[in-house]
This record gives C-alpha cells, sequence and structure tokens, in this order.
C-alpha cells in the first residue's frame, strides 16, 4: 500500500492526508458497531468525502458547514445518551470529531491534531476490550500514526511513507527499554476515571431479576472466568458456580433482601456440612458488577492466589463475596465439597423468609399452586414430592425454552403488568432460565415450602490447549433452592425439566459459522474449534503475564530485589531513578552523535587567529563562528576603510595573512618542523598587530 501511494500521480500533501485517514479510519473501525448508527453513518461518510477531495487535491468546504455539522452532532449526542459526558457518549463525540476535523487538513497543525485524536482513539479501545487481537491492531494503528507525525515533521521534497514508518519504528525500539522499566516500576493506582456499564440486556452475572421488559435477551459469549482443576473435575452438568441468591420478591423484581448492619443471616447460623468427596481448582474471575464471587457450588475454602491478598472473600453459607464488586481480573484457589448439607434441619422462624410473596401479584399461579397442594395425592407430601409433581406438570405442559420471550404489554390502564408470572406460568408458557426458576419458587412459596432463586452460571466448555475450562457469559443461568426437612436447603434446576439440553450439554458446541463467506463457512467446524481454542489460551496467557500485572506484583518483585517491605514512594523513586539515567544516557547519545566538522591540522591554527581579529573589532567574514581562511580576512580587510593612522597597520596585517595563506597551500616539504615553525611565527605576528589596532582603536575612542 505504501509503495501504491507513493507512486501515485497525486501531490504529496494529497499523499500523506490519504494514508492518515487510512490509520485514522483503523482506529475508528472497532468502534463502529458500539457507536449509534447516525454517529456511524456520519463518521464515515466525513472520511470518504475527505478521501475523496484529497485524491482530486480539491479545496475543503468552509468552516461554516463545520461548525453547522459539529452542533447537529452534538445535538445528536444529547438526544441520544442525554449527556455529552461518560464513556459511551464520550466516544461518539470523539469518534464524530476526528470525522470532521480531517475536513481541515490543510497544514502541519492540522495533521498534528488529527494525529492527536487518534492516539486516544487507540487508548479508547482499551475500555472495551484488553484482549491480545485489540492490542497487536493497536501496534500497527500507533505506528501508523508515528510514521504519519514523522511525514508532518518533514514538509520539504517528497519522502517516501516507508523511509517514514523506518524512523516510526526506531524511534519505537529504542523506546521499549524504557516502557517496560515503566510497566515493571510504575505504581499501580486506581482507577482514574469510572467507567459506566454497558446499556442493553445481555446474558451474564446480575443481582437483580425483572421479568417482561426483555424482548430478546442477547448472548454475550465473552469469558467470565476460567477454571483450572487440580483433582479430577465433575461431569458438566454439575458444573453450579453459585452466584447472588435473590431470596427478596416484590412483584416485579427479585433480589437479595436487604440485611441489617451486623446482623447474621440463617446461612451464617447454620453452617455448610461436607459430606461428599472434594476437589481442588484454580478460577481466573474476570472484572464483574456484582460483588458476589461465582465460585463452585459447595465451596468451603476459597483464598486469593499468592502472592496476591486481595480481593478479601466473605463466604455467607455457600455463597462467596466481595466488599466491592471486582475491578480487576483476579486469581483464587478453592476447596468444593461435591455433596454439602446446608441450612437448618428442622423448621426455625428463620424460614419464613422464604415464604414471603406480595400481596395482590399473580392470583392465578397461587391458586394454581393451592390446587396442586390440595389435590388428594399431595395432600401429606413433603416438598420433594410438591417439587417433582411441579417439574413433572412442566415436562408435559407444553413448556418451551427461548431466549425471546417478548415484552409484556401494559394493562388496560397503561400501567406497567402487574401479573409477570401468570402471564408465563399459564399463558405464554415460553422463556428463558429466569422465569421458570422465579415460576417455580413463587408455586413453591404459595404450598407453604421456603424456597429462593439462585444465580450463577451452569457449565462450561474444555480447552484442549491448556485444559483450562473456559465459562462464558452465555452461561450464565438461574436455579433455584427449597427446603427439605432433615436435609437443609436442595437444589432444584426447572429448566432442565423443558430444554434437558440446556443442562446437559456436551462440552463442545457446534462452531458459530453465520455470516461467513461462503468459503470461509466449509471450513470444517473442527478447524474453527482448534483456531477458537488457540486464540482463547493466548489471550489467557495475555491475560495473566500482562494485564495481571497488579500491585501486589510489584511490591512481591521489589522484595525479590532485597526490600524487606517496599511500599510505592519505592516505586517512585525507581521511575526517577529510571527517568533521570535514560535522560543521561539520552544527553550522551545526543552529543556522541552530533554532528562534528573535521579536524584538520589547520583548524586551531584559524581558530587563534581567527579570535584575535575578532578581539580587535574586526567582524568574521560571513558572520560565521567557524574560523575563516587567512586570504577571506585578507580580502575583507583590503576593503575596509580605515583612518590614515591605521593604514601602515593594515597594510601589515594583509600581508602577514596573504603570507599564513600562501604557507597553508604551499607543497608539502620534507622539513615539516620548519614550517610548523613559521606558521607560528606568522601566527604570533598576526596576534600582535590585532593587539596594535584594537589599542590603537580603544585610544582613539578614549579621546
Amino acid at each position: 500500500m505504501m509503495k501504491r501511494l507513493n507512486a501515485l500521480s497525486i501531490s504529496r500533501e494529497g499523499r500523506d492526508n490519504l494514508f492518515l485517514l487510512a490509520v485514522l479510519t483503523l482506529s475508528i473501525l472497532p468502534h463502529l458497531p458500539r457507536l449509534p448508527l447516525w454517529s456511524s453513518l456520519s463518521t464515515v461518510l466525513a472520511i470518504i468525502v475527505r478521501a475523496r477531495l484529497a485524491w482530486r487535491d480539491a479545496p475543503l468546504p468552509p468552516r461554516w458547514i463545520l461548525l453547522v455539522c459539529l452542533a447537529i452532532g452534538m445535538g445528536m449526542t444529547v438526544w441520544t445518551f442525554h449527556t455529552l459526558f461518560g464513556r459511551e457518549a464520550g466516544i461518539t463525540l470523539v469518534c464524530l470529531l476526528a470525522g470532521l476535523k480531517t475536513m481541515e487538513l490543510r497544514a502541519r497543525r492540522d495533521a498534528f491534531v488529527v494525529t492527536s485524536l487518534g492516539f486516544f482513539l487507540i487508548l479508547t479501545q482499551f475500555l472495551y476490550s484488553q484482549s491480545l487481537a485489540i492490542a497487536v491492531l493497536m501496534v500497527f494503528v500507533l505506528m501508523g500514526m508515528l510514521t504519519s507525525l514523522v511525514l508532518a515533521q518533514r514538509p520539504l521534497g517528497r519522502p517516501s511513507i516507508w523511509s517514514a514508518a523506518k524512523i516510526a519504528w526506531r524511534s519505537v525500539l529504542m523506546g521499549i527499554p524504557v516502557m517496560l522499566a515503566l510497566y515493571i516500576l510504575f505504581p499501580r493506582l486506581g482507577p482514574l476515571w469510572s467507567v459506566p456499564a454497558d446499556a442493553g440486556p445481555r446474558t451474564g452475572l446480575s443481582d437483580r431479576i425483572k421479568l417482561g421488559h426483555v424482548a430478546e435477551l442477547a448472548q454475550d459469549d465473552s469469558v467470565a472466568m476460567r477454571v483450572k482443576f487440580i483433582d479430577v473435575p465433575p461431569i458438566n452438568s454439575k458444573l453450579y458456580f453459585r452466584g447472588p441468591v435473590l431470596d427478596f420478591f416484590d412483584g416485579r423484581n427479585w433480589m437479595v433482601r436487604p440485611q441489617a448492619p451486623g446482623a447474621l443471616s440463617a446461612d451464617e447460623i447454620y453452617q455448610p456440612r461436607p459430606i461428599g468427596p472434594v476437589t481442588r481448582y484454580q478460577v481466573t474471575l474476570e472484572p464483574s458488577k456484582v460483588a458476589t464471587v461465582p465460585l463452585l457450588d459447595g465451596t468451603l475454602l476459597a483464598t486469593p492466589t499468592a502472592p496476591q491478598t486481595e480481593p478479601q472473600l466473605e463466604r455467607d453459607g455457600l455463597s462467596w463475596t466481595t466488599p466491592q464488586p471486582l475491578i480487576d481480573r483476579v486469581q483464587i484457589d478453592a476447596q468444593a465439597w461435591l455433596k454439602v448439607e446446608h441450612g437448618p434441619k428442622l423448621g426455625v422462624p428463620l424460614l419464613q423468609a422464604w415464604l414471603q410473596l406480595p400481596m395482590g401479584f399473580n392470583p392465578r399461579t397461587i391458586a394454581w399452586a393451592m390446587d396442586l397442594r390440595n389435590r388428594p395425592d399431595m395432600t401429606n407430601a413433603d416438598p420433594r414430592a410438591l417439587s417433582d409433581a411441579v417439574l413433572q406438570y412442566i415436562r408435559q405442559g407444553d413448556y418451551h425454552y427461548t431466549m425471546a420471550p417478548g415484552v409484556d404489554p401494559p394493562d388496560e390502564q397503561g400501567n406497567p403488568p402487574r401479573h409477570l408470572i401468570d402471564r408465563f406460568w399459564l399463558d405464554n408458557r415460553a422463556g428463558f432460565c429466569e422465569h421458570y426458576a422465579t415460576a417455580y419458587v413463587v408455586i413453591m412459596r404459595a404450598m407453604g415450602i421456603p424456597s429462593r432463586v439462585i444465580t450463577g452460571f451452569l457449565g462450561a466448555e474444555i480447552n484442549p490447549v491448556d485444559g483450562l475450562f473456559v465459562v462464558r457469559n452465555s452461561d450464565a443461568h438461574a436455579w433455584a433452592e427449597f427446603w427439605q426437612p432433615g436435609e437443609g436447603w436442595v437444589r432444584v434446576d426447572p429448566t432442565g425439566a423443558v430444554a434437558p439440553e440446556r443442562i446437559e450439554r456436551p462440552r463442545q458446541a457446534f462452531a458459530r459459522r453465520e455470516g461467513l463467506p461462503g468459503a470461509l463457512s466449509s471450513i470444517d467446524p473442527a478447524t474453527w474449534w482448534r483456531v477458537r481454542d488457540y486464540m482463547d489460551a493466548t489471550n489467557h496467557r495475555w491475560n495473566l503475564w500482562v494485564l495481571q500485572y497488579s500491585r501486589h506484583r510489584q511490591m512481591q518483585l521489589l522484595k525479590d530485589w532485597g526490600m524487606k517491605s517496599p511500599d510505592w514512594m519505592d516505586l517512585v523513586r525507581l521511575c526517577g531513578i529510571v527517568i533521570v539515567c535514560t535522560s543521561l544516557l539520552g544527553v550522551a547519545w545526543l552529543w556522541w552523535t552530533r554532528p562534528r566538522q573535521p579536524r584538520t591540522p589547520w583548524r586551531r591554527p584559524l581558530m587563534r587567529v581567527h579570535r584575535a581579529l575578532q578581539a580587535a573589532g574586526l567582524p568574521a567574514p560571513g558572520n560565521s563562528p567557524a574560523p575563516a581562511p587567512a586570504l577571506s580576512w585578507a580580502t575583507l580587510l583590503d576593503s575596509t576603510p580605515v583612518p590614515d593612522k591605521l593604514r601602515p597597520l593594515q597594510q601589515a596585517l594583509i600581508t602577514s595573512l596573504q603570507r599564513l595563506d600562501a604557507l597553508r597551500y604551499a607543497p608539502q616539504e620534507s622539513h615539516v618542523r620548519k614550517a610548523r615553525q613559521e606558521r607560528s611565527a606568522l601566527i604570533q605576528t598576526i596576534q600582535q598587530q590585532a593587539q596594535q589596532w584594537r589599542a590603537i582603536k580603544r585610544r582613539d575612542r578614549a579621546n
């Protein structure tokens, strides 16, 4: 591409602008799917128009048109996001401004501004993804931006893009040692600004369930965590990773029950009782929006992987929480018992909290539950038998599992629907796991059985490259627990009654190839899986070795270097030492590589003559600080008018300078020592004559 741009019959300015536009497009490209449609179209249109103008070397549009477009863009941003601040609105504006700024590419200053916007767009990519693929792409964009900067700094001639790229690469390579040193030693501070949550309903762990407001749930295939089993892993249908326990229902929302400060929950009072085999594992958790840590159900021991000391983990029954949601990637070593009894074995008043149902909601479902409870064959049934009856009804009741249940319409008065469980259980009979889990809990509570909703993840797919179990946000799941006398809480998954494949799916699913070109879609799915596995394993190593280099690892590194109790001030000092040493090395390098004039045997003698004549008040030929030839001084003196009293001295100086010049260009003789003596004598004579000249001029000024 660079050779083609260099060979095109367009102006130098047009070629450089086209190259800058291509690099800027690469920096914006990953953002386009995230931007509003109007912003994507406007940005792309602005870049296409500017590229057309650069190709034809046509004049740019007047500034008033750009101001109108800017005002419209800001208005559309406010209309879309209701603000000009925040991540989404800010990046939308930056992309739009970058596109509009290209319409002002007239001078080098404009190129610097567009390049600065490109550098900022590179940084914004990592607010969404820090994967290795994005990092590699942004490295190429960075090199393109630096190449454009080099071209802007070389306004003369038509330097090739390749030569500017080599300079950019050389500059980056020279800066890599400093970059690595600062990466290792620069203090890991807290986030400089908070990153707002993405909009739109997607799969993933949540501490709240709100039914009836999602028409279609988008599948989020991003990685939620990776699990490495030290012992034999459980079967896939037993891989329940426990998240938030939702036990409070207000008619529309399921959420965690608020707890009084200092009060103990029932799960804390009645500690779990492990009775099955134990399995050890290590989990790498991606940043999360909730404070609950999704560990394998039955986990009773969990600590941050050494040398990490954070996050601070607290256990409430079988649930693990942290004081704040995880904003960094963390590793945790844990032990889980595959069979655990938890909760009270006998009925206690605390269980009444899990019988709560809001008044005036879902009357038809509650009536259905009471009819089931009052059936003759269920009169003396225990909670397990009633649960089996509900699950049997789901299997035989023409229920469907779907990720697009639709939005429930408002009631006759236009208010939000009240009876969401009624519509699902008795009318629609189609929904995803949250519908089945919440409806099951409402029915069980209506029959007087304590129950609650559990959210988390179910299942994982094994990566054969590194042997890790990968849990994705699309594996998010909701199930239920009911209380059984003599046992405690019992897990039950109502979704398995209608969609067994959702529970007992294979560890490797079919590769998605929709939307791929015909040649690519015909590739063997196993090949796609191998590529995906290698990319996933590579990303995991990137996350552990690069992105997860945290403050704790920095402190451990300083301890390995011999510091007993390092702190962040030690890191600051080390960074200062690195910067000072690098600066000194840079100054030394500049001094060593400075342009030098060739040293000749006559340079030092001529410098003595140069200084003597300048001290006498004579201007140097050409006003140059370098020593001028003796003949140039003689010519200058001969053309300089002087008073009568200085004319004899002027002629003597001219004669001495001419003799010195003749001696310089005389043929080489065998008596070099004699020539040096004659040169020294002539220079001393010139110095004495220059002193006399200065003395006479000084007396004239004094008189």
